[in-house]
C-alpha cells in the first residue's frame, strides 16, 4: 500500500513538474507571440505609412504627367498654328512675290515705252531740226525737255510788236512744221503764248489776251491753211507768268515775247499699262 501511495505521489509529482514546464512554455509563446505582433503591428504601421508615401509619389507622378500631357497638347496646339501661320505666311510671300514680278514686268514695259518714246522724240526732234534749218537762232529754236520736243518761236519771226497777225515768213515756218506734223500723226501739239511783262495797250484788254490771241493764229493757221487735226491741238495764254530771262533788259524781255509749240508722243500705250 506504501508503495502505491509513494508511485501516486510520484506520478502527482511529475505532473505538477510538467504542468509548470508546460505552463512556462506557454506563457514563454505567449510572450513571443505577443513581441510577434508587435512587431507585425510595427512593420504594418510602417507599411502603411509607405504606402500612404507611395500613393502621395504616385499622385505626385500622375499630377507630372497630366501637366506634361497639358504643355504637350499646348505644344501640338502652337504647332498647329504656327503650321497655319507658316502656311499664311507662305501663300503672302508667295503672292508678294507674284506681285513683285507683275510690277518688274509692268516697269520693263514701262522703260521699254519710255526708251521707245526717246526714240520718237529724238527722231521728231532731228525731222522738226531739218524742216526749219533756214531760220536762225534769234528767230527760233529746237530742243527736247522732260521727253518732249520744244519749237520756241519769237515775237520777231511771228508777229508784229502788240499784234496777233502772223507775219509771212512766221506763215512759212508754219507750213515746214505743219509738213512735220501731218507725217507724225502720234504727236500730240500744245501751243503757248507767252509775252513780256510790259502792260499791253490798245487793241487787246491785257498780257492774258494778247498771248491767248496769239496762241489761238497759230492754231488756226495750222488746223485751216495746212489740214493739221485739231482734235491733236490744244493752246493756252501764258501772259507774262513763266518767263525764260529776266524782264528787266529788253534782250530778256525779247527772249520773253515767244511762242512755244510743245510736242509730245501719245502715250496711250503707257496709260494702258497702268490702267489709265
Amino acid at each position: 500500500m506504501k508503495k502505491i501511495v509513494v508511485i501516486i505521489a510520484g506520478a502527482l509529482m511529475l505532473t505538477g513538474c510538467v504542468a509548470k514546464r508546460y505552463l512556462a512554455q506557454s506563457q514563454q509563446e505567449t510572450t513571443n507571440l505577443r513581441e510577434d505582433s508587435t512587431q507585425l503591428a510595427n512593420r504594418n504601421t510602417t507599411l502603411q505609412k509607405n504606402i500612404s508615401s507611395l500613393n502621395d509619389q504616385v499622385d505626385s507622378l500622375q499630377k507630372n504627367i497630366d501637366d506634361l500631357n497639358g504643355r504637350i497638347s499646348d505644344l501640338e496646339t502652337q504647332n498647329s498654328q504656327l503650321g497655319q501661320q507658316t502656311a499664311s505666311q507662305q501663300t503672302k510671300l508667295t503672292e508678294s512675290q507674284k506681285n513683285l514680278q507683275q510690277q518688274q514686268q509692268k516697269l520693263e514695259q514701262l522703260q521699254n515705252l519710255l526708251n521707245q518714246q526717246k526714240e520718237a522724240s529724238d527722231e521728231l526732234k532731228n525731222k522738226m531740226a531739218e524742216a526749219l534749218k533756214g531760220f536762225n537762232s534769234n528767230e527760233l529754236s529746237v530742243y527736247q525737255k522732260d521727253g518732249k520736243v520744244y519749237v520756241s518761236l519769237s515775237e520777231q519771226l511771228l508777229f508784229p510788236s502788240g499784234s496777233a497777225v502772223v507775219n509771212p515768213k512766221g506763215v512759212d515756218a508754219l507750213s515746214k512744221l505743219a509738213a512735220v506734223l501731218n507725217l507724225n500723226t502720234d504727236v500730240a501739239v500744245d501751243i503757248e503764248g507767252h509775252t513780256d511783262s510790259i502792260p499791253i495797250r490798245g487793241r487787246y484788254q491785257d498780257n492774258w489776251d494778247l498771248s491767248t490771241a496769239r496762241a489761238n493764229a497759230i492754231v488756226r493757221i495750222l488746223v485751216n491753211n495746212y489740214k493739221v487735226d485739231p482734235t491733236r491741238v490744244i493752246s493756252s495764254g501764258h501772259s507774262y507768268y513763266e518767263p525764260v530771262a529776266t524782264n528787266s533788259t529788253p534782250e530778256g524781255r525779247a527772249k520773253n515775247r515767244r511762242t512755244e509749240i510743245i510736242l509730245s508722243p501719245k502715250l496711250d500705250e503707257m496709260y494702258k499699262l497702268f490702267g489709265m
